[in-house]
């Protein structure tokens, strides 16, 4: 079995409260969720208006499958309109 996580860091340029912040993220972790599968959440910056850290996880019987779909996921986030991704962490146990 393999695990694959990615930690995805995320600016929101032009976000004044947290109620636009989450207006944001919200259908783009529900479309992450639904288009491949995966468990996703915010996980970090919380507070922060412009700025959110998501993570998402993959499980599966290969490794090349699992790389495969965080590379996916990754590209989805980059064609995100109104976000724009600074970093990402790849790793697979």
């Amino acid at each position: 079995m393999f695990v694959g996580t990615v930690v995805i860091d995320i600016n929101l340029p032009g976000v004044t409260s947290l109620k636009e912040k989450r207006r944001r993220l919200k259908p783009l972790l529900a479309r992450l969720q639904s288009r491949f599968n995966v468990s996703v959440a915010e996980v970090d910056y919380n507070d922060n208006l412009r700025m959110a850290q998501i993570g998402a996880a993959v499980v599966s019987n290969d490794k090349r499958f699992a790389d495969q779909m965080i590379a996916r996921i990754v590209e989805a986030v980059k064609n995100e309109q109104e976000i724009y991704m600074t970093d990402y962490r790849v790793e697979i146990l």
